[in-house]
């Protein structure tokens, strides 16, 4: 699959570039979605690939994320993140899918083996708990700077390493390892209450 590496903007002007193109594309502007692709399908196709580590697999999630962006462009909230990172959840989404089908046709050629398997689904007050998490984290995410905010979604949606954000993003590895461990300081601190547990008043 050919692809066109990103161009190297600052976050916050490519995060407007590519809400403009989703925008427009929502009209029915097919070029300006061309240009979205261009410019996120190396990061989207990468993380496809650590995900589901084959090729072939990776480029068909890829051209279904896509298929999907398409169809929802309109339905894209910038309030909710950048454009990039909610390309890449729907990615992660697609590609955990298919791992879990992947899962299930194993599962019925071994039932013998598959019927003694533990389950890890998690049940309904686990998933709720998580969805929240999910949400703080965004909105948590939403609040940094928009410099810091990219390399952080690029390490964590994009599973790249801080020396490949670094050619990503054309910045010297210093300047990313700065940046991300600022961003990363202040991620904490907004979602300490998700992970201490509130002390017990001693009896």
């Amino acid at each position: 699959m050919m692809s066109v590496a990103p161009r190297a903007v600052t976050s916050s002007v490519r995060d407007q570039e590519l809400a403009r193109l989703l925008q427009k594309a929502a009209g029915g502007d097919e070029s300006a979605f061309a240009k979205v692709y261009d410019l996120t399908s190396p990061v989207v196709f990468g993380l496809a690939g650590r995900i589901l580590r084959d090729r072939a697999a990776a480029e068909d999630v890829t051209i279904e994320v896509y298929l999907q962006a398409h169809r929802l462009a309109g339905a894209y909230d910038r309030e909710r993140g950048s454009p990039l990172a909610w390309l890449l959840t729907l990615t992660r989404s697609r590609a955990l899918d298919r791992l879990r089908a992947e899962r299930r046709r194993w599962l019925l050629e071994e039932p013998l083996e598959a019927s003694v398997l533990p389950s890890d689904v998690p049940g309904p007050a686990d998933a709720t708990e998580a969805a929240l998490d999910r949400r703080r984290i965004q909105v948590a995410l939403a609040a940094l700077p928009a410099p810091q905010r990219e390399l952080i979604e690029l390490a964590y949606f994009g599973g790249l390493t801080q020396s490949e954000i670094a050619a990503q993003v054309a910045l010297p590895l210093g300047t990313v390892k700065t940046r991300m461990r600022a961003g990363m300081m202040a991620l904490r601190d907004a979602l300490l209450p998700i992970s201490s547990p509130v002390a017990k008043e001693p009896a």
